[in-house]
């Protein structure tokens, strides 16, 4: 096989310049074919991003003999299904965040991707940027000794009645609210520099009524035995904050997670900053290492096993809220 052949499943604004581009840019990787369910704008994506394919339906593309490989860029309450028709379709997968649902989703298909024998990716891109991974590296070198606390803080003010619409504020469509979309990122990472998360707990309220999902959630956690966490994503604030603090035994390192800036270490008084810059298309390093797997030549991290640990832990911060609502 000489190119990994792809095709999109929901070609809307996340695969513009964020990831459509990633799988033609990366080595060993052809964007086959799209399909979205207005066909005028799929079509319209494929003209300007030289697709020669556009399929109808999901089940048609899945089916596409020539489709090596699924992305599924859709809204959270379409991922499981689509990707239990691409595991019966013997065909690896990549799937958008949040991974579904809920928890109970993701497990489902970890297991039916397990039972296929093929592989399960989410598409928690930063783990494969270069800022993230200098993070992870100056983490393992002990530039702050030994890691201890982890703090995470999302603020945004409250969301226009326009910005209300997007479905990413609709439960039934989204599973929460911008705590899901959002969160998801950050546990993820968190995950990723620190360890696994093997205890946690969170409290959601709705502070603003503007839309029925909760707009202000906290959130206590541990990683391990060694290291405490704790987080506030706040959606109906005066300013917008996106920080991830991570304290150790010598030092602290502080980085957004959200925003394209700065990596800040501060040990014994003295600051360093490493101005590192996401790349154009920044789907597209992930892309890269799972494009790598499927070619026999590397491993990406980001799997289904890890999606559905990061589902879990937003599971517990949001359990107090579905009971009452």
């Amino acid at each position: 096989m000489n190119q990994i052949r792809w095709g999109i499943i929901g070609c809307g604004d996340v695969t513009e310049v964020k990831s459509g581009p990633g799988f033609q840019k990366a080595e060993g990787s052809a964007l086959l074919a799209v399909m979205r369910r207005d066909r005028a704008k799929a079509e319209d994506y494929a003209r300007r991003h030289n697709v020669p394919r556009v399929h109808a339906t999901a089940e048609a593309l899945i089916l596409d003999p020539e489709i090596d490989a699924v992305y599924i860029a859709t809204p959270p309450s379409t991922h499981c299904q689509l990707a239990l028709m691409a595991a019966a379709a013997g065909k690896p997968c990549l799937v958008e965040k949040p991974m579904a649902m809920d928890h109970a989703e993701c497990v489902r298909m970890v297991d039916a991707f397990r039972r296929a024998g093929q592989p399960l990716w989410v598409a928690f891109y930063r783990r494969a940027l270069p800022r993230f991974l200098k993070v992870r590296e100056l983490l393992r070198d002990g530039v702050i000794g030994q890691v201890t606390s982890v703090h995470l803080q999302i603020t945004e003010p409250r969301v226009t009645p326009e910005r209300v619409k997007n479905w990413r504020f609709d439960r039934a469509i989204a599973g929460a609210g911008l705590f899901f979309d959002l969160g998801s990122h950050c546990f993820d990472i968190v995950e990723f520099l620190v360890g696994e998360i093997s205890a946690a707990a969170g409290f959601s309220i709705n502070t603003a009524q503007a839309y029925e999902a909760e707009d202000v959630t906290s959130a206590a956690f541990q990683i391990g035995d060694a290291v405490a966490g704790t987080g506030i994503w706040n959606f109906n604030a005066t300013s917008v904050i996106d920080r991830l603090v991570l304290t150790g035994s010598k030092g602290e390192l502080s980085t957004p997670i959200l925003f394209d800036q700065d990596v800040i270490v501060t040990v014994g008084g003295e600051r360093t900053v490493f101005p590192i810059r996401n790349p154009p298309h920044v789907h597209q390093p992930l892309i890269q290492t799972i494009v790598d797997e499927l070619h026999g030549r590397g491993r990406c991290e980001s799997t289904g096993e890890s999606g559905a640990r990061s589902a879990w832990v937003m599971d517990q911060c949001l359990e107090n809220y579905h009971k009452r609502n």
